[in-house]
């Protein structure tokens, strides 16, 4: 075992210091009292509650199992701890039966689980270990299931979200509830904890990954908040207020929202919704993003800023019957006063999965037809890629553009007049096989650009020395 992890030496002498911390911890350290006003305060738990604490053997979690075993009687909580062996790092399962030791010399009962095999990235590692955690909580009744973050953690979460350039959910940071999970340690200071596991005379293990320099968290932990409490005392516990304060932002945006869908959501099923054009334009643009984005959620897509905006300019302006498909399964189709939100054809119909070029910033997407992956890149300047290029004039053109097959009834406009594409497909004897598989640039209110290798409309076009839209698509699979 490393030598640097410090525990009990036995389960023997583990349990003669448990036998004499029950006896002092009720009149413990401070957090013991502090954690009985906030419980009672923020209603996390109740007395008599059944509650699954995750443990991973630091000195966080065990102090949380500690004071929630020992340290609140009047509660009468009934504790069960849980830890999931991840095997992300040698000595991991030592470390698993160590915390069994503890968990007997504190006659706490224990759920473990061990990764199989071991995981391989944090996201994953999370996924599993929460999936184990509500399975326990199931096992055992309990009626929450507690983990040990505290007020360090929050602060470093906000940090690093927004230096990432996150949005006011994000800086919202860690909840002290999200569903049966609470965090009853969030208000507290990491020194505080340890001050606690100190007085309390614990022992606890200490992860060498917590010290590794290439992970960005610990560098925010060991390096940017020491820092920042130099330059501005208090940094941490203020990037915890704001992450208080974006909550309660949230939480009136999503009022604010839902009173909006009431008004202007006109009709919802479980494959569609429909949207009154004329009462959603009167919100204000974030308003109406929000609401977007909430109502796409549920239908299927997640769209991100791009996505969002280029929904957005679709409902402002376009025809009735025009489309707009989104990433996800979902498209937006005018009719007359009202959007209908629905379920697209399936990525596996010859319509595939299409595009969306929101604007003339450059970009790149992917989009599929027919099964054939279409890469397109755009920008104003020419793209250094292989493939089919044209360009356009920005100013001439209709945001958002989409990549996708062509539709019965598509027409053309070329020097000699429009054209349907299922015309010009034949006399460029295009075989009726392949042409699901032709991309297509289009404005979504359905005027045709670019039938990419057949022809390109006699619109948009830039002039010599003006700005240019310069978009190239090239076959995925061949180059």
């Amino acid at each position: 075992m490393d030598d640097r992890l410090t525990r009990p030496a036995t389960p023997a002498t583990a349990a003669a210091g448990g036998a004499a911390r029950r006896a002092a911890a009720p009149a413990g350290a401070p957090l013991a009292h502090d954690l009985d006003a906030h419980l009672r305060a923020s209603g996390l738990l109740r007395p008599g509650d059944a509650v699954l604490v995750a443990i991973s053997g630091g000195v966080d979690s065990l102090t949380l199992l500690h004071l929630l075993r020992f340290a609140l009687p009047d509660w009468r909580l009934r504790v069960v701890a849980a830890h999931f062996d991840h095997r992300m790092r040698p000595g991991s399962d030592a470390d698993a039966r160590w915390l069994a030791g503890v968990c007997r010399a504190w006659d706490v009962p224990l759920e473990s689980a061990v990764a199989e095999p071991g995981l391989r990235s944090e996201a994953a590692a999370r996924e599993v270990r929460y999936r184990f955690l509500r399975e326990a909580a199931a096992r055992r009744g309990a009626d929450a299931i507690a983990t040990a973050h505290q007020l360090d953690d929050q602060a470093e979460t906000v940090l690093f979200r927004a230096a990432r350039g996150t949005g006011l959910a994000g800086l919202a940071g860690i909840p002290a509830r999200r569903g049966d999970v609470v965090r009853p340690l969030l208000p507290f200071r990491r020194a505080q904890i340890e001050a606690y596991a100190r007085a309390m005379r614990l022992r606890w293990l200490e992860d060498p990954t917590n010290s590794a320099a290439d992970y960005a968290r610990n560098r925010i932990r060991r390096e940017v908040l020491p820092v920042l409490e130099e330059l501005a005392p208090g940094a941490a516990v203020a990037l915890a207020r704001l992450a208080d304060h974006a909550r309660a932002a949230e939480a009136a945006w999503d009022a604010l929202v839902a009173d909006a869908a009431r008004d202007a959501v006109i009709a919802e099923s479980e494959g569609a919704a429909e949207l009154a054009t004329a009462r959603f334009l009167r919100y204000p643009s974030e308003v109406q993003a929000r609401l977007l984005r909430s109502l796409l959620r549920r239908h299927g897509s997640a769209p991100g800023r791009a996505g969002t905006r280029a929904a957005l300019e679709f409902i402002s302006s376009g025809g009735s019957g025009a489309q707009l498909h989104l990433p996800g399964g979902v498209r937006l189709r005018r009719e007359f006063d009202r959007i209908v939100v629905a379920t697209a054809p399936r990525p596996d119909t010859p319509e595939g999965r299409p595009a969306l070029l929101p604007g003339a910033d450059p970009g790149a997407a992917e989009a599929v037809l027919a099964g054939r992956r279409i890469a397109v890149r755009w920008g104003p300047e020419p793209v250094a890629d292989a493939g089919a290029s044209e360009s356009f004039d920005p100013d001439a053109l209709h945001f958002p553009l989409e990549l996708r097959s062509w539709r019965p009834g598509d027409r053309i406009r070329l020097a000699v007049g429009t054209k349907k594409l299922k015309k010009l497909f034949a006399e460029r004897r295009v075989p009726r096989s392949a042409r699901a598989r032709v991309p297509i640039v289009a404005e979504v209110g359905g005027r045709i650009l670019w039938a990419v290798g057949v022809a390109r409309a006699a619109e948009a076009v830039p002039s010599p020395h003006g700005p240019a839209l310069h978009i190239t698509v090239r076959d995925v699979e061949h180059g």
